[in-house]
């Protein structure tokens, strides 16, 4: 693999390309890329990958093409992400993989719709957006000759799985184990108990920090709050407030994007400094001391949590709970509520390949493939469906 950055290169805590665990169905090596190459570019060449233009976080699509999308998002989760290995050490590209996969399993209409499905799977083992990306990657992108799936590589699949912590163990939240995790790791374990590589940690904290700022951003923009009620929030009004003295008449737009910018810049500066006094008051020899520590290595520094606490419960008020996104997000639950109840009553009427899937109407199983279907629709085609499914004057 001449031509790569060489483990040499990397912190002795990094994973290691030449040590990757391998991957579920044993596949020759590529003479041009590492397996964490090839597993980016899997994702980003996937279905699943695409569909996420077409599926938003907090805005429907219909609502403005200016806001982000799951697309967009994911790929600032993977700038930031490489920018943080960068400096670390550690392999940019399993981080870039991990930060361009995680959201692969999200249902249309962001969390609403992840809501709605997981109520109405509850009798028929839930639904879970990491379990649903696991499933997807593993099984329901079906491109390649000998397997189903992407066929990622073991450090992938931890952590698009273990990204936020352990999921089983002392050291886990102790929510239920999502089903398709919990069958998948009866075939291909991957160490439930214990944390992700500190490049899993780093992709799940630069989504933190790019979604916190694009919802500044977006909420901003949509008109749902002012920069005047962000000056009270201990980071970000200190952000914007210095902008504002330095440009004095700054247009609105320039002064958003400078500030949110800095914002952005003093997120990953704390997590750098935070993570480095953790590598230095450890004795990391290895990745699997990452994974074994008993907590995470990349983090934020208490005064950084403390601002991350208040900018998340600002947003949920005045973002997530403004009356205008709370109309589209009913609007959205709806949505997929009305076309799972419908599916699930009649799988005759999904489309063949989907209903070839399915045993009579009600079951587990059939269940199971009304979820498939509808958590990889994105929230045009899920409007669209429902037009089609219940609005009679609608040609067939």
């Amino acid at each position: 693999m001449s031509g790569f950055r060489a483990s040499a290169d990397l912190a002795p805590f990094a994973v290691s390309a030449e040590a990757s665990r391998g991957r579920q169905w044993r596949e020759p090596e590529s003479a041009t890329r590492t397996p964490y190459m090839r597993d980016r570019d899997r994702v980003i060449h996937s279905g699943a990958f695409r569909r996420m233009k077409h599926k938003t976080q907090v805005f429907v699509y219909h609502e403005g093409d200016y806001y982000r999308t799951r697309l967009t998002h994911s790929l600032e989760v993977a700038q930031i992400a490489r920018s943080i290995c960068r400096v670390l050490r550690l392999d940019e590209d399993l981080a870039e993989a991990l930060a361009l996969a995680h959201d692969l399993g999200h249902a249309p209409f962001g969390h609403a719709g992840e809501d709605a499905l997981a109520l109405v799977m509850a009798p028929f083992g839930g639904f879970d957006h990491n379990g649903h990306a696991l499933r997807l990657v593993t099984k329901l992108e079906q491109r390649y000759a000998e397997f189903d799936g992407l066929n990622l590589s073991w450090e992938a699949l931890e952590g698009l799985v273990k990204h936020n912590g352990p999921l089983t163990g002392p050291n886990s939240k102790g929510e239920k184990l999502p089903q398709a995790i919990s069958e998948f790791t009866t075939e291909f374990d991957l160490g439930l108990d214990t944390f992700a590589s500190a490049e899993a940690q780093v992709a799940a904290l630069a989504d933190d920090i790019a979604y916190n700022n694009h919802d500044i951003d977006d909420g901003l923009r949509a008109g749902l709050f002012t920069i005047e009620e962000l000056l009270a929030l201990p980071l970000v009004g200190r952000i914007f407030s210095e902008v504002m003295d330095r440009y004095p008449g700054l247009e609105r737009s320039r002064l958003i994007h400078e500030s949110v910018r800095r914002l952005i810049t003093a997120m990953i500066e704390d997590l750098l400094g935070e993570t480095q006094r953790r590598v230095n008051a450890s004795r990391l020899r290895c990745a699997d001391d990452v994974r074994q520590r008993g907590e995470a290595l990349v983090a934020f520094s208490d005064e950084m949590r403390a601002n991350d606490r208040a900018l998340k419960s600002f947003l949920f008020k005045n973002m997530y709970r403004h009356f205008k996104v709370s109309r589209m997000l009913i609007k959205a639950k709806r949505v997929v509520s009305d076309l799972f109840t419908l599916f699930l009553a009649e799988p005759g009427v999904l489309p063949t390949p989907w209903g070839q899937l399915c045993d009579a109407g009600g079951t587990t199983r059939t269940a199971r493939v009304v979820s498939d279907y509808i958590a990889g629709m994105t929230d045009r085609y899920a409007l669209e469906e429902h037009r089609r499914m219940f609005a009679i004057e609608v040609e067939i």
